[in-house]
């Protein structure tokens, strides 16, 4: 081997080991992106050096029209300064060709351990901070991140990766320690009282036992029972809150949907604006939008609380589309691995990430928060990276 061959496969082993670092490390802190900086940095000049253009999985196309579509809504907003601000976050999409790269093979398995050991790390953060640092409903656990939505959003997708290990497991695998992980997984996202990221999980558990084996969904119900009978009336009091119309938020969310589709209407095209929705939505809001305790005034919202509105809204009918067409492309490919590809209990964690993302979307806009899309673009690419050949 040459100078150069070495001097890049060190390279390489570098950029890879940033990278899993930061990809894992995001499940605590957003700087954590800066390890993915600096592996990305490595992996442009890895590419300059072997002249070859970056492979990509086929929903990667649709994600560009995505950017772009984002881009216009941003040169048509009201504030551009503001929405190019905020068209950062579309750097994220990067993600997908740094994977492909760096974490191909059989480092796209180690990848996903280190995501779930530290998924687990902070899953017993979130368990310590319910039952011993007093947080509770109104002061839900967050680990160390900012949010209990962008907390619950990841502990869902390693639920996803782990659930995943565990069913497709390879007779000379380690079954056990994924087993252990998942039962603090779950506890620690019932304890953040997040009732979009338990559906998600829930159907992207239940898509993952129905494509192992279509009787292996009896443990569904079991789950809900056993959960059901020994979680705090707290707890149980959340979850039938979903069935609940009377419910404030369930029909703040109703309020916010409606607020959508008349954005839409008046700015089809190009949306509101790129992170316009906090400033246009006082226009819009609607009188069954409901405030919460204490507000003086109106309140205005972030985002709508569901991704397909959200980005019709802020961004228009194109990019929907755009996005639409992502998941569709995300979908397939990923369920066609499941079935036919080697490492089924990866392509199955990112098969069950889109169903989850798209399911918890329709109550959350988990799909702008950056932790969140980090980690979920990591685990949608890392099974087209297992299939690729090992780096030497």
């Amino acid at each position: 081997m040459s100078t150069r061959d070495t001097s890049s496969s060190r390279l390489e082993l570098a950029a890879f080991v940033l990278y899993a670092a930061g990809v894992g490390l995001i499940q605590f802190t957003i700087q954590a992106e800066v390890l993915l900086d600096l592996a990305a940095v490595a992996w442009i000049v890895l590419a300059w050096r072997d002249r070859t253009r970056p492979a990509v999985p086929a929903f990667f196309l649709p994600l560009l029209a995505l950017a772009a579509a984002s881009l216009l809504s941003a040169a048509f907003s009201s504030d551009p300064i503001a929405s190019f601000e905020r068209s950062r976050q579309l750097l994220l999409f990067l993600i997908v060709p740094l994977t492909m790269r760096l974490a191909r093979g059989r480092r796209a398995q180690r990848t996903i351990d280190v995501i779930i050991a530290l998924g687990s790390v902070a899953a017993l953060y979130g368990i310590l901070q319910w039952t011993a640092l007093g947080y509770d409903e109104a002061k839900r656990p967050r680990g160390s991140l900012g949010h209990w939505m962008t907390y619950s959003g990841v502990l869902m997708l390693v639920i996803c990766a782990a659930a995943s290990r565990l069913l497709f497991v390879k007779k000379k695998e380690n079954w056990v320690w994924p087993a252990v992980a998942v039962p603090s997984l779950i506890v620690a996202l019932v304890a953040t009282y997040t009732r979009n990221a338990w559906v998600g999980s829930f159907a992207a558990v239940g898509a993952l036992l129905m494509a192992r084996k279509k009787r292996f969904l009896v443990a569904l119900p079991l789950i809900i029972i056993v959960v059901g009978a020994i979680a705090p009336a707290s707890i149980r009091d959340r979850a039938m809150s979903m069935f609940d119309p009377h419910n404030p938020t369930n029909q703040d969310r109703v309020a916010m949907l409606k607020a959508g589709v008349a954005m839409v209407k008046d700015h089809p095209l190009f949306g509101v604006g790129l992170n316009m929705v906090p400033r246009e939505y006082l226009k819009y809001r609607t009188a069954d939008a409901r405030d919460s305790d204490g507000a003086v005034g109106p309140e205005t919202r972030s985002h709508l609380h569901n991704v397909p509105m959200q980005l019709a809204a802020e961004r228009g009918i194109p990019a929907l589309l755009a996005w639409l067409w992502f998941v569709v492309a995300a979908g397939i490919g990923l369920w066609r691995l499941l079935r036919t590809g080697s490492t089924p209990g990866i392509a199955g964690a990112g098969f069950a990430a889109v169903i989850a993302m798209v399911v918890a979307g329709l109550f959350e806009h988990n799909f702008g928060d950056s932790e969140f899309l980090i980690l979920f673009l990591a685990l949608i690419t890392l099974p087209f990276a297992a299939e690729a050949r090992d780096p030497e």
